[in-house]
């Protein structure tokens, strides 16, 4: 029995004081007066988002680059959509690259992970900002909230985002609802095994911004387990102080059901063990299973008087090496998809 509560750890309740910040604190003209001769890549990983990416592009394209110099760089990269992703990006003021163009020559991967991979090979910037390309009612402060730390203290090297996320529901909203594998998977994990980082609000938030130097220095998982990759790796390569997370209210985009976000927490947990045995923690040489086993409700056309469905996904990760040990192999002239 403890005589005391449990508190948080001083040097993460010190860096949370010290290393967060809000999207208010980083305004426009602010960011414009602070960027001097670096340039500004905003990279969108987009597949099959049609409904959404344009209107994304736009308001980036009108507010932050149109009005004023801050984005130097917008690109969208077409992950093998089978929509009019592509077309709708370009014609909104992107520059559409392909996933499949800027990897060429490499190993075909699949995932988000490959397809950010791709879209930092594309960028040129000295800053390069990830967005997600489902987000709906995105405003500019999504941008210059990422960025506004790196262009203004030099001492920073990574940024994440965090916000509110609503779970929308057929007859209610829960205002943080969203974000179920963060806390029922991710966060125990890293908690247990990266206390370090425990004060990440949402270690898998999907926007995030990095100096280019230290992001080709990482390697990226390519499915579900990149940003927690990302985080623990740049965690041993640049020490906590140089990370730093800004809150950007909320955020609305399409959830995913139950059975994906067990799909998203098997990858998470194989990132994490493949970390864990580079610091000598798991057994050398092995690995979990690939496959994950799951039941869906209803018979199949072979088996209809079954309740429950067999579906089997397989669940294992790959990695794209640090894009610095690989640009020497990549195209030299980005073409359009």
């Amino acid at each position: 029995m403890r005589d005391t509560e449990p508190i948080v750890s001083p040097v993460v309740e010190a860096w949370a004081t010290y290393r967060t910040t809000s999207a208010q604190d980083w305004p426009t003209r602010r960011l414009i007066r602070a960027k001097g001769e670096n340039r500004v890549s905003v990279v969108l990983p987009a597949r099959n988002e049609e409904a959404t990416v344009g209107a994304i592009v736009s308001t980036i394209r009108e507010h932050l680059m149109d009005r004023v110099p801050l984005v130097d760089e917008l690109i969208v990269v077409d992950s093998r959509s089978t929509d009019r992703t592509a077309q709708v990006a370009r014609a909104a003021g992107a520059e559409v690259v392909g996933q499949d163009e800027m990897t060429r020559g490499l190993p075909r991967l699949t995932g988000k992970g490959d397809a950010l991979w791709a879209g930092l090979a594309a960028a040129e910037g000295d800053v390069v900002a990830f967005v997600d390309a489902d987000l709906r009612e995105f405003r500019p402060h999504f941008v210059t909230g990422l960025i506004g730390p790196l262009l203004v203290d030099p001492s920073v090297e990574f940024v994440k985002g965090f916000y509110h996320r609503p779970l929308v529901g057929t007859t209610s909203v829960e205002t943080d609802g969203g974000g179920r594998v963060t806390e029922l998977m991710a966060r125990p994990l890293l908690n247990l095994f990266w206390p370090e980082l425990a004060g990440f609000v949402q270690p898998l938030a999907g926007e995030y911004a990095g100096r280019r130097e230290v992001l080709e220095r990482v390697p990226f998982v390519t499915g579900y387990g990149v940003e927690t990759a990302m985080l623990i790796d740049l965690l041993e390569l640049v020490g906590l102080d140089a990370l730093a997370q800004v809150d950007l209210g909320e955020r609305k985009h399409r959830h995913q059901d139950t059975a994906a976000l067990g799909r998203m927490s098997a990858q998470i947990m194989h990132t994490a063990w493949a970390r864990l045995q580079r610091r000598g923690w798991a057994a050398p040489g092995t690995s979990p299973g690939a496959l994950l086993t799951q039941f869906r409700r209803g018979g199949s056309e072979a088996l209809p008087n079954l309740d429950r469905e067999v579906v089997v996904n397989d669940v294992s990760v790959q990695e794209r090496p640090p894009l610095a040990e690989l640009r020497p192999r990549l195209p030299r002239r980005r073409v359009a998809a």
